[in-house]
């Protein structure tokens, strides 16, 4: 009996200075592994007489169950300086705020976008959208673009495969073709009244949106965007034109002393036709003439294709770049900055 607890002394011992679990196990295979010496003390009981193999057999189980029970209780002291191990190497402060994931933001031209939404939405226009895969008719011809323009060219206009109508299909080289799909819509929808000389409410629209041309450097871009605008009535002159563009202008750049020029200029679509500069009166800007739009009363013709009498129907019609007015607003000096998706210069805004 005193080998057996020496045995389990030495078992003890051996297994309580095990650093890691493979030296625990190098140690288990001394006494309990195929060669171990409780392995073969149980080996020897076979030889052993019956009455001295039952007391010899009790007495090497119960060390043998010493021993395994001493093996579990140093595994599971080794498992928990692991895990203590690991949590104060992964120690977490519940305390400290937690890590929020940074919220996005509208790009600098959907920003300008919305504020010119805003402000003609504020003078009673409403918002158009449209295709932008647009027929050669609602593009061009509708618009009064004669058939040799050099806008119809493939040098300035993406055409793509298909036709509408007996039309050409192109992506869309301005909005303007909203102000003829929303002309058209809003006659068809008051012809009974126009049948009857009850007249009609006026045609007070913007239409926002991407437009396509074959165009890229610093200030341009194959792809851009453009806002239309058109307000057709009765009586509604070249006076309301400048009237509301310079409001707009004004109400957009948050300066009262905005000065706006409004110089001759063509454009098929409209007669007379003038382009819009604009000059600031103080910052960077100031003294310096800078166009923002073309501008115009809407040609007779362009009338006749909304359904209407050009002899008792008139309006203006206008057309600016939401890019351009990104760039003065913020001071930005290259176009392509806005779509090369680099967020050290989109997080500005």
């Amino acid at each position: 009996m005193n080998e057996l607890n020496s045995l389990v002394d030495s078992a003890h011992k051996l297994f309580s200075a095990a650093p890691t679990v493979t030296d625990l196990e190098n140690a288990k295979a001394q006494f309990l592994g195929k060669s171990g010496r409780i392995t073969e003390l149980m080996k020897g009981l076979a030889t052993l007489p019956v009455e001295e193999k039952k007391s010899r057999g009790a007495a090497v189980h119960a060390a043998k169950v010493a021993i395994e029970g001493a093996l579990g209780t140093r595994r599971a002291e080794l498992a928990q300086a692991a895990l203590d191990k690991q949590l104060a190497a992964e120690a977490l402060d519940v305390t400290l705020p937690g890590r929020t994931v940074g919220g996005g933001g509208l790009h600098p031209v959907s920003i300008t976008m919305e504020r010119i939404e805003s402000i003609f939405s504020s003078m009673g226009f409403s918002v158009a959208q449209g295709p932008e895969i647009e027929s050669d008719w609602f593009n061009f011809t509708a618009l009064n673009t004669p058939e040799d323009h050099p806008a119809r060219s493939m040098h300035d206009t993406f055409y793509v495969q298909g036709e509408s109508g007996g039309a050409p299909l192109l992506l869309r080289t301005h909005t303007s073709p909203m102000q003829i799909r929303h002309a058209v819509a809003h006659v068809k929808r008051h012809r009974g009244r126009l049948d009857a000389g009850q007249g009609m409410p006026e045609i007070r629209v913007i239409a926002p949106g991407r437009t396509y041309r074959v165009d890229s450097d610093a200030t341009h871009s194959p792809m851009f965007h453009q806002c239309e605008g058109l307000w057709v009535g009765e009586a509604i002159s070249f006076k309301d034109l400048k009237v509301s563009f310079t409001d707009f202008c004004r109400t957009f750049f948050e300066s009262d002393d905005l000065v706006l020029r409004f110089r001759p200029s063509f454009f098929p679509f409209t007669e007379p036709s003038a382009e819009i500069d604009i000059q600031f009166q103080s910052g960077p800007l100031a003294g310096r003439w800078l166009e923002v739009a073309g501008s115009g009363q809407v040609h007779p013709n362009v009338i006749r294709n909304m359904g209407l009498d050009p002899e008792h129907f008139m309006g203006f019609a206008f057309g600016m770049g939401p890019d351009r007015l990104t760039m003065l607003r913020y001071g930005v000096s290259d176009l392509r900055l806005f779509f090369d998706g680099d967020l050290r210069f989109l997080n500005q805004f």
